[in-house]
């Protein structure tokens, strides 16, 4: 008898974002208040903030073909409303991909 042992595919994906868009990997939901409740995972929102992974190149500009610079730079944390972008999962972990305008803040 032939034994069949699955073999799992491991996947080290990477995505480089184009243009003016920017890939985050959003912070962890919180677990607990701050008095120690425990959430359950229907009552816990998603954080608003996470960590900029990589860049695209920026907007280009039409008339001179020169891309302007980012703002932000790859480990700054950001800022972002609820609805920002789109989520991606990469390797079973979870990114959003979303422009450069969709940031409202760096967090210092």
């Amino acid at each position: 008898m032939v034994r069949f042992t699955p073999t799992r595919k491991v996947s080290h994906m990477k995505v480089r974002p184009l243009g003016d868009k920017v890939l985050v990997k959003r912070d962890e939901a919180q677990k607990k208040t701050e008095s120690g409740i425990f959430l359950p995972e229907g009552a816990k929102e998603k954080p608003k903030q996470g960590k900029i992974v990589a860049l695209g190149n920026g907007i280009l500009k039409k008339d001179s073909g020169e891309y302007l610079p980012f703002t932000v730079k790859k480990g700054d944390t950001v800022l972002f409303s609820s609805y920002s972008g789109t989520e991606i999962k990469i390797d079973g972990e979870t990114f959003i991909i979303m422009t450069e305008e969709d940031i409202l803040g760096i967090i210092d």
